[in-house]
């Protein structure tokens, strides 16, 4: 049977768990990459491009609050995305007449299956899509 001396162990105890903790945190600080620590972007690949669906607001969300605090403007080039960090800027090309227009991402969405992004109104007036509700796109970051 092995015999434990009860106050040898609690000093030792004593030192190690902070010793633990110190290494752990340098060791995942460590991890992080420089843009992340610095702007909070972790995760967008510059040049990421992505394909898909795309719809645009309906009016009754004009003025209401977008997921970063701003007021939703129909009349502004915004958008909503899911996982773009807001500000980022995107090229959103409309695949079926390669019309082009740039957006800011203000907002999280789009919450229907199969979408990429949700643009506001004048957004998808410049796209040619006003009509038809949706479009298929490319979504490509931009500096």
């Amino acid at each position: 049977m092995m015999v434990i001396d009860r106050e040898r162990f609690v000093s030792v105890r004593g030192w190690a768990n902070p010793l633990v903790v110190f290494l752990v945190v340098v060791l995942l600080a460590g991890c992080a990459s420089r843009d992340a620590r610095q702007s909070g972007t972790a995760g967008v690949a510059e040049g990421r491009v992505e394909e898909g669906l795309a719809s645009y607001y309906a009016d009754r969300y004009h003025g209401r609050p977008t997921a970063s605090g701003e007021r939703f403007d129909q009349q502004e080039l915004t958008a909503a995305h899911r996982s773009l960090p807001f500000g980022t800027r995107v090229r959103v090309t409309h695949l079926d007449n390669g019309r082009q227009t740039v957006v800011r991402i203000n907002d999280r969405g789009p919450y229907v299956r199969g979408r990429i992004i949700d643009l506001s109104r004048r957004a998808a007036r410049e796209l040619g899509m006003e009509s038809s509700g949706t479009a298929r796109v490319r979504v490509t970051p931009v500096r």
